[in-house]
């Protein structure tokens, strides 16, 4: 059933990382134009983002943008007003969205990250993010082994606590941040001024003291950035897509 619960929200893809996890399978192919499928990644997000009323999309890119540029000039997004920015450096994910807070025009910004995927019915988290008050949302999702992610202590209220470290060691499930944020335009106008490339470690502890709401979902999560994740994220995203368009 198609929503629109993104209608009026700007949608920013951050992709401007140098994809050094998954280079020795990629080799010179970003990650956004990553196959899955037997589409590349980024028509996957598009799509998705549809799914749920997407009318306006802010791209950041970075390496190989001209890959990417070149991708869609050749097959144009449709339905969607589409920004395209590009790092001339690596800026880190705190880094990218100063540089593309002058493109997003909504009061409340969807933000995610373009290397992973989650299965999350992203009406629910918008509706959420309303009903917490908070000014900031990231979406979480529990895996059951979170040693290459950094973990998300999330309280009984739904407030993120605080933000832990990746710990290779410490195995077991854990909350993990799925990538997918929605800030106010308050917060974002705050992110420009802070210091720091990244969300995770340089700003997300600065806005907890405002309070960070924590939406964790059930729901498929796959990060296609390393060799693992993208053999895996077909079958993951294959529920959530339709079937690729026909080529030529």
């Amino acid at each position: 059933m198609a929503a629109a619960c993104l209608r009026d929200i700007d949608a920013v893809v951050l992709a401007g990382g140098l994809g050094t996890r998954i280079r020795r399978v990629l080799g010179g192919t970003p990650k956004l134009l990553a196959i899955v499928g037997g589409r590349p990644f980024l028509d996957i997000l598009v799509a998705r983002l549809k799914q749920f009323g997407a009318r306006r999309l802010v791209l950041g890119l970075g390496h190989r943008a001209e890959k990417v540029t070149a991708h869609l000039e050749a097959h144009p997004i449709t339905g969607m007003d589409t920004v395209v920015a590009v790092e001339l450096k690596p800026l880190g994910t705190a880094g990218a969205l100063r540089f593309l807070r002058p493109h997003m025009e909504s009061d409340v910004v969807l933000a995610m990250n373009g290397d992973s995927f989650v299965g999350a019915d992203l009406c629910d988290f918008v509706a959420a993010h309303r009903r917490s008050g908070a000014q900031a949302s990231l979406l979480c999702v529990e895996v059951a082994d979170a040693r290459r992610f950094g973990r998300v202590d999330v309280g009984a209220d739904g407030r993120v606590r605080a933000f832990r470290e990746k710990d290779t060691k410490r195995k077991g499930a854990g909350v993990v941040n799925a990538g997918v944020y929605l800030f106010s335009r308050a917060v974002l106008d705050g992110i420009a001024k802070m210091p720091g490339e990244s969300l995770e470690k340089d700003v997300f502890p600065k806005l907890l003291e405002g309070g960070v709401n924590a939406v964790v979902c059930d729901a498929p999560f796959v990060d296609i950035g390393t060799p693992a994740g993208l053999k895996a994220a077909a079958e993951v995203i294959a529920p959530f897509i339709s079937a690729p368009r026909p080529s030529g």
